[in-house]
């Protein structure tokens, strides 16, 4: 068939009520758009817009939602206290979250299991073994981004090593992690416990997942490696589509199982390395969030945007609570998750037996 070398752009929408699809085409392009899902992303942008406008307001000073857009766009006296002080923060919690929120998505569709997350697999624990060891050591906290995403990725390592061997099985690859989670959490401990009190104690703060005075600095060294990374992460949206998929049928289709499996668990590894090694352990977000973006899609697979938005939802709302809940005191951001991720755990074992 013949085509016309310039093609004018006239968007034209299909839909297939049955399959709640819509296709939207675009010249010789075609976009699949899941109404549900997309309806489901608007609402997670809402909300957390709304969560963002609420923890820019709330604090010591409370700042009226008007003040607050004011100061955001450089008008009014509350302008130094929304800008330098509030927004950095909440910023690299949204970019902390939506990371986590995309490693969660991929770690569970990798192993068809929603148990699996970075902080259940190893990879914070090795984050957090490696932030120690640069605290005991005295070095300046340049090294300890660095060393911590070393760290995440080595445990991943160790992990792929002892999962991978027989196709990255799901229950080895999750056994396999909490093993050298375990291990690695154990050694965290002996050098905490051997190091100076101060560093210990800094250790500890820094493995709770805090956001205390962190910034653009942090959130422009986490956001750079995943925007190069999006290429990745889009071929990775494609892919996820064929793990639900039993392995002969994937294979059936042409599907090379072991290596998709292996670069999908890859991509979200990084993602969860690079996460810990500017916040610290921000547990029960990557376990979280891919689920509940699931059960709001009503998909098979975690999506990876409203997986990325809840997760991003989550941290804020959470660091929000954890600075005013308990005023003057404010907690990590890690330890409210924490709290909340281990009622979750028992729900999905108790869920998971029942069925």
């Amino acid at each position: 068939m013949k085509t016309s070398a310039a093609v004018p752009f006239r968007p034209s929408a299909r839909s297939h009520p049955a399959a709640g699809r819509t296709v939207v085409r675009a010249g010789p392009l075609a976009f699949v758009v899941r109404r549900r899902a997309a309806a489901a992303g608007l609402l997670l942008i809402v909300l957390t817009a709304a969560a963002t406008l609420v923890s820019l307001g709330v604090g010591s000073t409370f700042i009226a939602p008007l003040d607050v857009v004011r100061a955001l766009a450089g008008d009014g006296p509350s302008t130094v206290v929304v800008q330098d002080l509030r927004l950095p923060r909440i910023v690299l919690g949204l970019a902390v979250g939506a990371v986590l929120g995309l490693s969660g998505a991929l770690l569970q569709a990798v192993s068809r299991n929603p148990l699996a997350s970075p902080d259940v697999v190893g990879v914070s624990q090795g984050a957090g073994l490696a932030a120690t060891l640069v605290m005991s050591a005295g070095l300046g906290s340049a090294w300890l981004g660095p060393f911590a995403l070393l760290g995440g990725l080595a445990a991943a390592a160790a992990v792929f090593a002892v999962s991978g061997r027989h196709g990255l099985a799901a229950h080895r690859f999750v056994l396999g992690g909490v093993a050298v989670a375990l291990a690695l959490k154990a050694l965290t401990e002996v050098f905490i416990v051997g190091a100076d009190p101060i560093e210990g104690q800094r250790a500890r703060i820094w493995l709770a997942g805090s956001l205390a005075g962190l910034g653009h600095r942090e959130t422009l060294t986490l956001l750079v490696p995943v925007l190069l990374l999006a290429p990745v992460l889009v071929w990775a949206g494609r892919a996820m589509d064929t793990t639900a998929l039993d392995d002969d049928v994937a294979r059936g289709l042409g599907v090379r199982v072991v290596r998709r499996r292996l670069a999908l668990a890859g991509v979200a590894v990084v993602l969860a390395a690079l996460a810990t090694s500017q916040a610290g352990a921000v547990d029960f977000v990557a376990l979280a969030a891919p689920q509940l973006a699931r059960r709001l899609v009503r998909a098979e697979r975690p999506p990876l945007a409203c997986a990325a938005l809840t997760g991003a939802l989550l941290t804020v709302v959470a660091d929000l609570i954890a600075r005013t809940a308990f005023a003057p005191v404010q907690l990590p951001v890690g330890v409210l998750t924490a709290a909340l991720g281990g009622p979750y755990l028992l729900w999905l074992l108790v869920r998971r037996r029942n069925r």
